[in-house]
């Protein structure tokens, strides 16, 4: 069988990490691990994960799209697009098939379900679109992962809302992947003028607010489930701990961002806990 040509896998190299391949995959796991502790069945599960999967590309393609002026000025090395790696047309034309695929997608889901997943998607096309440059910028991620827990409830064979702390939890998360998410680039976005919420209140009380925002998802998740017995005291504890972590490591090392995957890992066991006590009982 012969080979691919060079330029189609230099291609496609671009293309894969025109999408933010990191963040996308964690989202789509999670969707994933909800799937499987909420039971869902094995078609409303695939279904579930090619939507958020398919909704991740559509958004890290349209951001890349987007942003591609802004990437150049502050020489963005990690950028395909910007970098000339791969045309803005091949970019578009992937976005269009992404956004096909996740409405066929959305669709098997059926009505409510679709419309929930549609709604995470349209919260991150919205961020890329002008949100982050405003007060408002950690409102889509808020939006669209506390209503990803919901996606997968309401595609259940007897579909209801996520519990209230579940969803609560879970927006808390989105905030926190949102402050993570910007501080790198703070004094890039500064540069170019899209001064969000992170930017505003500076990297210093930014890297508070991170520490201190999946410390809550934590704890909202985890009072939820009376009585509160060892294992809730214990991730409690350990969510404080990494917190003030990541709230003491004041420069841009591996502290904070050990803190923050260690207290995210913890969100993800609880919500997963929190569906799977849900569609049981």
């Amino acid at each position: 069988m012969p080979h691919p040509p060079a330029h189609l896998l230099r291609t496609g190299h671009a293309l894969l990490m025109a999408t933010h391949p990191g963040p996308a995959a964690a989202v789509t796991a999670l969707a994933a691990g909800l799937c499987r502790s909420a039971h869902l069945p094995r078609a409303r599960a695939v279904a579930v994960v090619g939507a958020v999967g398919s909704g991740q590309l559509l958004i890290g393609w349209s951001n890349d799209l987007i942003d591609v002026r802004r990437d150049r000025l502050t020489d963005r090395l990690d950028k395909p697009v910007a970098r000339g790696e791969v045309s803005p047309r091949a970019v578009a034309r992937a976005a269009a098939g992404a956004c096909a695929l996740n409405l066929v997608a959305s669709r098997a889901l059926g009505g409510r379900a679709a419309l929930t997943q549609l709604a995470t998607v349209a919260s991150g096309l919205a961020h890329n679109l002008g949100v982050k440059g405003t007060w408002a910028s950690p409102a889509p991620y808020a939006i669209a992962f506390g209503l990803l827990p919901s996606v997968v409830t309401l595609a259940l064979p007897q579909p209801a809302l996520a519990p209230r702390a579940t969803t609560v939890g879970a927006a808390l998360l989105g905030v926190g992947a949102h402050l993570v998410n910007a501080l790198p680039d703070l004094e890039d976005d500064r540069a170019t003028g899209v001064p969000g919420l992170p930017h505003r209140l500076g990297e210093g009380v930014s890297r508070l607010l991170v520490g201190s925002t999946l410390a809550a998802s934590s704890f909202v998740l985890a009072l939820d489930r009376r009585p509160l017995g060892r294992a809730e005291r214990t991730v409690l504890a350990a969510s404080l701990a990494l917190a003030g972590a990541a709230a003491r490591d004041r420069g841009r090392g591996r502290g904070a961002l050990a803190a923050v995957v260690g207290i995210a890992a913890i969100d993800l066991a609880l919500l997963g806990a929190s569906l799977t006590e849900e569609t049981d009982a």
